[in-house]
């Protein structure tokens, strides 16, 4: 009988309830607060999903990201700046580049927009982070979670930051619709989100081709730290526009991407181990991130009501806020909160133009840190 109970304790020692403690089930809750959002709200279900569910895997069962787990070879791939990396040749072969060649003037917009990394970078000192904390958190500003992840990757906060630095910056990627328009209601006018923009004029496909090659040339020479992401993004943006890779770009932008959002979503979400994530740093982290991104929101916004000044009525501020790199949905919000001042106002391809910007811009934010803490 005595055998048979051993047997049976052995057995409920094994199950997951067994290892379970009440930090475990709050991280099982937000993983089932950001599949609702992912599924019942579309919240960018194709990264929350796998996010949360990676989430609610660690939770359950934490060797899964340890070494010799499954999603620990996943999570490599994000230290590596592996997957970071792909996912930007899959944005560059999956975007237009057209309305920044259009109006070259939308690299300041974009660049405007990158105050509010470097606002929180200062920010972060202030809360007790120290010089690659402070930047890896910042970076969360420009939300881009490809690029919090590379720079985080890079600095060496694998083990520490990158997983509330991550979900943090992938969910304000998916809340952009909700945390911007009130920041552009309140920093504009109605006479000013009523303005509408002239027609983009047409951009040569040669323009296009040589883009992305002076791009990479001029950024990379200044700041070789950048030639991951802003590499990659060029190159899969040279897919697209050449005109002679046709499966190549379809791979890019579809098969590959998916696969990678895949791996990067699924292991970015398993970094969040109740241990690793429920701490004061996070709480610090998620604020310091909205910090960042409302401060980069609202200075597009306030140096396109410059532009708007200095060209007599000619910009709709509200294009400014698309300076972030959340590529393209910022420049959808940008487009939906003019439509609600007039319904006949199209402003998304003016939009786009600081949209791709902001992209670049936060890649070279990144490329900068990189440069400062001399890391390669």
């Amino acid at each position: 009988m005595s055998s048979f109970l051993d047997v049976l304790k052995n057995l409920a020692q094994q199950t997951g309830f067994a290892s379970l403690t009440w930090k475990h089930y709050i991280m099982i809750l937000f993983a089932f607060i950001f599949m609702y959002l992912a599924i019942a709200k579309g919240f960018e279900p194709l990264l929350l999903v796998p996010i949360s569910f990676g989430m609610f895997l660690v939770n359950m069962f934490p060797s899964i990201i340890q070494e010799g787990g499954l999603l620990h070879y996943f999570y490599k791939l994000d230290e590596w700046s592996i997957l970071p990396s792909l996912i930007f040749m899959g944005v560059g072969a999956m975007t237009d580049f057209g309305p920044l060649i259009a109006n070259p003037a939308s690299f300041l917009l974009g660049a405007a927009a990158q105050f509010g990394i470097y606002s929180a970078y200062f920010l972060a000192f202030l809360m007790g982070f120290n010089g690659k904390e402070a930047a890896a958190i910042s970076i969360i500003g420009g939300a881009d979670g490809p690029t919090s992840i590379f720079l985080a990757g890079k600095l060496g906060m694998g083990g520490t930051l990158m997983g509330p630095i991550a979900v943090a910056a992938y969910s304000y990627m998916s809340l952009v619709p909700v945390i911007q328009p009130p920041i552009m209601k309140l920093l504009t006018t109605e006479k000013e989100r009523k303005i509408k923009m002239a027609q983009l004029r047409p951009v040569t496909k040669l323009e296009k081709i040589l883009f992305p090659i002076i791009v990479t040339l001029v950024v990379v020479l200044i700041l070789p730290t950048t030639a991951p992401l802003v590499g990659m993004l060029m190159l899969g943006n040279l897919f697209r526009e050449c005109g002679v890779v046709k499966q190549l770009t379809e791979t890019a932008s579809n098969a590959m991407m998916y696969i990678v959002v895949i791996l990067l979503g699924t292991s970015v979400g398993a970094s969040t181990s109740a241990e690793a994530f429920l701490k004061v740093s996070t709480l610090k982290i998620v604020l310091l991130g909205l910090i960042a991104f409302s401060f980069g929101t609202a200075a597009g916004v306030l140096f396109g009501k410059l532009m708007c000044l200095v060209t007599k009525g000619k910009v709709n501020p509200l294009i400014g806020s698309a300076g972030v790199s959340a590529v393209p949905m910022a420049a959808r919000v940008s487009q939906k909160v003019g439509a609600e001042a007039d319904p006949t106002n199209f402003l998304l391809m003016n939009a786009m133009g600081p949209n791709v910007a902001g992209v670049i811009g936060t890649a070279v934010a990144a490329g900068t840190f990189l440069a400062i803490f001399g890391v390669s």
